[in-house]
């Protein structure tokens, strides 16, 4: 074929991924997995076997969990339950980040194994998949951080059993995991019997970072497994998803006991298009929908509600579009459709279809055929169905969609609401109004408005009525992991310090930092630093107006990219910040005490922690919705303020710096920052951290001279939005800037202000308003 045909034709070759990493790390775990308990691996016991769904080959040897492995995993998570509390929200903080990087680190690898494992397709394990289980301990590091403060009065519930399908394997632990880490909860864990090999290479993750014995326990096995991890005396909360009939049964075991008990259950999802509806991108919607996973989603928007007008061009629009996907080899990066996970499930779907032509319904599939080894399943689409069809009213849990046609909006919210699921729902349509009045009536947990199967660590995920009951994901998800605590929360014991630390005479002369790059001062001149005794240690550069205009300059360019940039990659790049401080912490501590006298071992560890926190808070400052009398929600969204000029304090000459500069950048602001004027050398240390970090050039600038001068500088340009000024000369300040009549911000001398008080500062409030009627139907 040509290159001209290929375009004509858009077809695509094969793009198959190797699975060689995969069966490698399979080879040596040939003689069959143990359980993970204790932090240490348990013999093989009574097997049985995984199999890769494409082609029926087995993959590996899995342990059947008794009862008595239950009890000694419990067992193993109790004992490991009050070290990890101790442990503080910072410690566990520390274990969460390091379970992200490895995840990161070993992408590939989890990417290749889930594929062969569940049988979908690679390039939705590896694009959404696996990067978001890494976002979820990210982000839930985070939490652990803020904990203390964000959720005072409330700790761990205790030993976690938590119970995940077969689905999203990694993707589902991540969403139990992560939380109860950060939460202080310990955890045992059953994956899905017919998928346990990504939680089984989770806990050699586990093992690898010196996660403390015993936090994190997997144990394999059916049915029978789980059962006995619910009824045991000494788990505190269950944590379930999977299927509404397990679920009632476990609501049954649990009734009575005081164990907590989350539920995410089941889906019959509506996706509604309404006739004014971007059809192409609806269609597209669609694919996304319930074709993404095989169908193999308890959200996916299986049942396709169309409006009557624009029903017949939608249909012609979506059969196209099913001819042009992909069914075969999930391993090859252009397959759309996998493989059914077991030939039980492919049956039943099978079966399911069949009902539903039996009772009426039109069967359209590609003509495309699928692949004649392994559990494979065409797209679907049934047609012509009544409300009360069996496969409009049951879960099918495979690529078959079903569709229905409605005249007004009122109709399509009460064919929307035929079921008794809620977990998810997707509006398609050009009007705003027209989606936000109908999600309010839908009786979902989550709604999309023109998009479809959106996740986020941030964003709490669940259902009503028999989707399950509990969040998670986002500070909802955290509370199911908490109780009230009896106890005042008590301050969280220091780790070990460093040791072997001493003073260096290390002389130099440092230059200004603008735009990411060491800048000589405007000037020429330069200030000799002085140690305590009165020696000379070092000599900086003396900043001035010019300088002061290059700096705002360059930070001015880089706020949109900066500000606009996800609060998720802005705690990125400060957690790696935090990471390459730690390895200077050595060199940085015998700095400060160069320059003070004091010794500075705590004053680098503080500064690593304030590191952290910022990272925590970079995407959790969330807005809120305000209901108005004007029947309207508004939206109150914190945006950064722009440009600030910031005036460190003169004393702890680093943790000053980290202190004020960490938050303004974290919330989304560019800084233009005058270092203490007595001890500035741990600033211009400082900024070859910056350097080696990815921090833009032009986030962060650091300008060392005469504090008052340079402030005052700052405080009068236009271009700077806001000031933070620490020292005793706020009039200063404030009478400087009444030229753009620029926000500042002058703490009282000596005092330490709160984060929220941080987190008020670094932002201002936009307030959307958006039409909103509370007139319900029923």
């Amino acid at each position: 074929m040509s290159v001209a045909e290929i375009f004509e034709t858009m077809e695509y070759g094969p793009a198959p991924e190797s699975a060689a990493p995969a069966l490698e790390w399979l080879a040596q775990h040939s003689e069959g997995f143990g359980h993970f308990m204790g932090g240490a691996w348990t013999a093989p016991g009574t097997l049985f076997l995984t199999e890769n769904p494409a082609t029926g080959k087995v993959l590996a040897q899995i342990s059947q969990g008794t009862e008595a492995d239950i009890a000694v995993a419990v067992a193993a998570a109790s004992a490991a339950l009050p070290g990890w509390k101790a442990l503080g929200g910072a410690g566990r903080a520390k274990f969460l980040y390091a379970l992200a990087r490895q995840i990161q680190k070993h992408s590939r690898l989890f990417a290749v194994l889930e594929t062969l494992d569940n049988g979908k397709p690679i390039r939705e394990t590896r694009d959404i998949d696996i990067p978001l289980v890494a976002r979820h301990f990210y982000h839930h590091a985070g939490w652990a951080t803020l904990l203390e403060t964000e959720c005072a009065g409330y700790e761990a519930v205790g030993v976690c059993g938590q119970i995940i399908p077969w689905n999203f394997p990694l993707l589902m632990l991540s969403w139990k995991i992560a939380p109860a880490l950060a939460a202080g909860c310990t955890v045992v864990l059953k994956p899905a019997d017919l998928t346990p090999l990504t939680a089984l290479l989770f806990a050699e993750v586990c093992a690898e970072i010196g996660l403390p014995a015993g936090v994190v326990n997997i144990v394999t096995g059916d049915g029978s497994t789980g059962a006995a991890l619910v009824a045991h005396p000494d788990v505190q909360k269950i944590a379930f998803t999977g299927s509404t009939e397990v679920g009632r049964l476990i609501r049954k075991a649990t009734a009575g006991t005081g164990k907590k008990l989350s539920l995410e259950l089941g889906g019959k999802s509506p996706f509604i298009v309404f006739e004014d509806a971007d059809l192409d991108a609806a269609v597209e919607g669609v694919v996304d929908a319930i074709w993404f996973n095989q169908g193999e989603v308890c959200c996916a928007g299986s049942r396709l509600l169309v409006q009557e007008s624009v029903e017949e061009r939608f249909l012609q629009k979506l059969q196209r579009r099913m001819e042009t996907l992909r069914v075969g080899d999930p391993l090859d990066k252009a397959t759309d459709i996998g493989a059914i996970v077991a030939p039980i499930q492919l049956a039943r779907i099978d079966e399911l279809v069949k009902a539903g032509v039996d009772q009426g319904a039109m069967l359209f599939q590609p003509k495309a055929a699928c692949p004649t080894t392994g559990s494979f399943y065409p797209p679907t689409l049934l047609t012509g169905v009544s409300p009360a069809s069996v496969v409009v009213q049951e879960e099918i849990f495979g690529p078959v969609l079903v569709a229905m046609s409605f005249r007004t909006p009122a109709e399509a919210i009460a064919l929307a609401n035929n079921t008794p699921y809620g977990l998810a729902a997707s509006l398609w349509s050009e009007s705003i109004n027209q989606c936000l009045e109908a999600a309010p009536k839908l009786k979902a947990g989550t709604i999309w408005i023109n998009g479809t199967n959106l996740f986020d660590a941030a964003a709490g995920f669940g259902g009503y009525r028999e989707s399950g009951f509990g969040r998670e994901g986002g500070k909802e998800g955290l509370w199911e992991y908490l109780v009230s605590s009896p106890l005042a929360p008590v301050r969280v014991p220091r780790e070990a310090r460093l040791v072997g630390l001493g003073g260096r005479n290390l002389d130099q002369t440092a230059k200004l930092y603008i735009g990411g790059k060491q800048a000589r001062p405007d000037s020429g001149y330069s200030r000799t630093v002085l140690s305590p005794t009165g020696e000379s240690i070092g000599v900086v550069g003396d900043g001035n107006r010019k300088d002061i205009r290059n700096a705002v300059e360059a930070a001015r360019a880089a706020a949109a990219g900066w500000g606009g940039a996800s609060g998720h990659n802005r705690a990125q790049i400060l957690y790696y910040l935090a990471e390459n401080l730690s390895y200077r912490a050595a060199e940085f501590a015998a700095r400060i005490t160069q320059q003070t006298g004091q010794e500075g071992t705590d004053e680098v560890e503080q500064s690593i922690a304030q590191l952290f926190i910022w990272a925590a808070w970079a995407d959790k400052n969330d807005g809120s919705v305000h209901r108005t009398i004007q029947k309207s929600v508004v939206l109150a969204m914190p945006e950064p303020l722009g440009v600030l000029g910031v005036a460190c304090p003169r004393e702890q000459p680093l943790l000053g710096l980290i202190s004020v500069v960490a938050p303004a950048i974290a919330l989304g602001n560019v800084v233009v920052a005058v270092p203490s004027e007595a001890h500035p050398l741990s600033a211009t240390d400082f900024y070859q951290v910056l350097e080696t970090s990815d921090v833009p050039g032009g986030v962060v600038n650091l300008i060392t001279g005469e504090r008052d001068v340079l402030i005052k500088t700052l405080a009068e340009h236009d271009d700077v939005d806001g000031i933070w000024y620490f020292g005793e000369s706020a009039a200063l300040v404030e009478t400087a800037s009444v030229g753009n009549l620029k926000r500042t911000w002058c703490p009282k001398p000596g005092t330490i202000p709160r984060q929220d008080a941080f987190l008020r500062a670094a932002t201002q409030v936009k307030n959307i308003w958006i039409p909103y009627t509370d007139e319900l139907p029923w």
